[in-house]
């Protein structure tokens, strides 16, 4: 993959979505909780203003909302600004 994040932006594979069903109901996509955790694949080089703290490989929690998903090759990531990490794991 040849995708390099811009500025204070990175690039997450977020954590599987556990199956879960409740006596005996399948829960669809549309319904499921989207994880909020995951592992950064890549990142920017920051700003002026703002250094680059996280780094590749790092496992991290992030807002509900936050980033903009992609689909690459199959897989799908999310790409954000490294303001809209909350923690690292």
């Amino acid at each position: 993959m040849n995708i390099k994040p811009l500025a204070d932006r990175v690039l997450i594979l977020p954590a599987a979505v556990e199956e879960k069903t409740i006596g005996g109901i399948i829960i669809p996509d549309s319904a499921k909780e989207k994880p909020l955790r995951g592992e950064v694949i890549a990142v920017g080089n920051g700003t002026k203003d703002e250094e680059m703290i996280l780094k590749a490989g790092d496992q991290v929690l992030y807002g509900k909302y936050a980033g903009t998903e992609l689909d690459l090759d199959g897989t799908k990531y999310l790409i954000m600004r490294q303001s809209d990490v909350l923690a690292i794991i």
